[in-house]
């Protein structure tokens, strides 16, 4: 099952890929200058805010640029759900896109940080939960499809070392709840449905405190 699985996410992420390059040449200056509206939730650095009673807004800085286009495009088609993003995605064209990404890629992610409630028996249940699984439950560990060392893995999987907690905790209810879907195969869904709300404050809480490296246009 776990080759199978893999091999089906081999599979995905090459037609993605295939589908996901930019049709322009990026320019970072002209996306500096697109992304002032960008700044007010996500920060002028692209570090995002983590409010942990209330909305988080995810890093940007140093994710893929190939990531963040398709999440743009996502948005602004409707095949992800958000008032607010498809609001400002609908202001781009494909072109801006393109620059907006490149821009946020170009930027160094910032230091990781361990949410304040974390205790040291939560982390290492999110440790394993994010590099082992738990495959008695079919959980197939974050790794397997987000790389090594949680850093992304084509435009499908992004980097998650480094991610703010709440924001990785709301993405997974959202897959669990089925008001995101937007991946490939619904594996990100199937795999949330397993996890208990411990689990997914667990494996939320040890991504935040993982150091992330910049992807730049991979």
């Amino acid at each position: 099952m776990y080759r199978a699985l893999l091999a089906s996410v081999g599979a995905s992420l090459a037609v993605s890929m295939a589908h996901a390059q930019p049709t322009v040449a990026p320019d970072i200056a002209l996306g500096k200058n697109l992304s002032v509206t960008c700044a007010a939730c996500h920060q002028p650095d692209g570090s995002g805010r983590d409010i942990p009673q209330g909305e988080s807004w995810p890093r940007l800085a140093g994710m893929s640029a190939h990531y963040l286009a398709k999440q743009m495009r996502d948005f602004k088609s409707g095949a992800r759900k958000s008032a607010t993003m498809q609001a400002f995605a609908q202001m781009l064209d494909d072109a801006q896109i393109a620059h907006v990404s490149a821009y946020y890629a170009s930027l160094p992610p910032p230091a990781s940080a361990t949410p304040a409630e974390a205790d040291a028996a939560l982390l290492e249940r999110g440790k394993r939960l994010a590099l082992q699984g738990d495959w008695d439950r079919y959980i197939v560990p974050c790794k397997s499809c987000h790389g090594p060392d949680n850093q992304g893995a084509g435009p499908s999987f992004p980097g998650i070392a480094g991610q703010h907690a709440h924001y990785i905790s709301a993405q997974l209810r959202a897959w669990q709840e089925g008001t995101r879907a937007n991946d490939p195969l619904n594996l990100m869904a199937a795999i949330a449905k397993r996890m208990t709300a411990e689990d997914i404050r667990a494996v939320s809480a040890w991504l935040a405190t993982q150091p992330a490296r910049a992807k730049g246009a991979k």
